[in-house]
């Protein structure tokens, strides 16, 4: 009798164990939906249960949605990137100039863009992969010099009046869901264009993540670099792609942030890089690199937008709340992510 056959037909398949990382993306997902579901029911009358409430938290941070992503890969990297809040406001501000008070089309404007995140992620890039400097000294140089050209261009707000990129800008698309009003006549949902843009770059940056050689080597760099570089993989070279494709998300991002706010000032974007570290946290990045999802930096970003949306239709609560109750959770997984990490170096 063949033992080998009885063995297989016996033994059964091991259980899959679910890993501290999935558990925090898990605590994520569940700590979202806790939150949106409590302010269903309990701000039903404001209407927060409605399918609009939940679509506008993806319109009012698109922007912030792409950011956030970029800002997860290079954190996956073991790196980080406080400049894009100021990258953000060097966008708003350049664009709004060239279209009001240089006649540039808008198609034009996008390229700009595009070209000021490229040549930050650049730049960044190669100071921080090659130079080896520390990121956090290289991108909060970078924070500065983008407020200081963003003030040198104007240091008034200048409002986009372009009829080409308001038409982008204010195009709504209708949705087959919706709710009544009191007279029983239907509103459908609504999106904008800036929603449909963030999703899709998201999608494709977690393909890439997951699915590419480029994906792979910025998770095996940020888990440990130098056995990654004694497995022969160009750690620098790595690293100044992570930090181009986190300056081109941060140029995306600060378009379609743009395209929201219609204008540029000095002041714009302030803390947003606070924003999207902490909604790359919450939804389960490690601060020390290797572990990071998109997927959950999207909840993250939710989650952020849920805690706005609460504390502005509870109505009596500074706007200052949000901060202090982002603040609050970024600590609280901060501190899990520590406890999981110490479990298992035990293990």
């Amino acid at each position: 009798m063949d033992m080998g056959i009885f063995k297989s037909s016996t033994s059964t398949k091991p259980k899959r164990k679910i890993n501290s990382n999935t558990f925090l993306l898990m605590i994520t997902i569940l700590l979202f939906l806790a939150m949106y579901i409590s302010g269903m029911i309990i701000f039903k009358d404001n209407g927060f249960a409605k399918p609009q409430m939940f679509l506008d938290l993806l319109i009012s941070n698109a922007g912030l949605l792409v950011i956030a992503v970029g800002q997860t890969i290079v954190m996956i990297t073991g790196g980080i990137d406080i400049s894009v809040g100021s990258v953000t406001a060097l966008v708003c501000m350049a664009v709004a100039n060239q279209m009001e008070n240089h006649g540039m089309s808008a198609y034009m404007a996008v390229l700009i863009a595009l070209g000021i995140g490229l040549l930050y992620g650049i730049v960044q890039g190669f100071l921080i992969s090659y130079m080896e400097i520390q990121p956090f000294i290289v991108s909060l140089a970078g924070l500065f010099f983008g407020r200081g050209l963003t003030s040198m261009i104007s240091t008034d707000m200048i409002s986009i009046k372009n009829e080409v990129f308001l038409s982008w800008a204010k195009y709504s698309i209708d949705l087959p869901v919706g709710s009544y009003s009191k007279r029983g006549k239907f509103i459908p949902a609504h999106i904008y264009p800036t929603v449909i843009i963030a999703l899709v770059i998201v999608t494709i940056v977690a393909l890439v993540m997951k699915f590419s050689k480029f994906g792979r080597e910025v998770y095996a760099i940020g888990g440990n670099s130098q056995s990654a570089m004694m497995m022969g993989l160009n750690v620098k070279k790595t690293k100044f792609k992570a930090y181009i494709l986190n300056g081109f998300l941060a140029g995306c991002g600060g378009f379609l942030f743009c395209m929201n706010s219609c204008s540029g000032f000095v002041e714009q974007a302030k803390g947003l890089e606070m924003d999207a570290i902490s909604a790359s946290v919450i939804g389960g990045t490690l601060l020390s690199g290797g572990v990071g999802t998109p997927f959950g930096t999207i909840f993250g970003v939710l989650i952020k937008g849920t805690i706005s949306s609460l504390i502005t239709t509870q109505g009596s609560l500074s706007s200052w709340w949000v901060r202090i109750v982002l603040s609050a959770l970024l600590c609280f997984f901060i501190v899990l992510q520590a406890i999981f990490s110490g479990i298992k170096k035990k293990k």
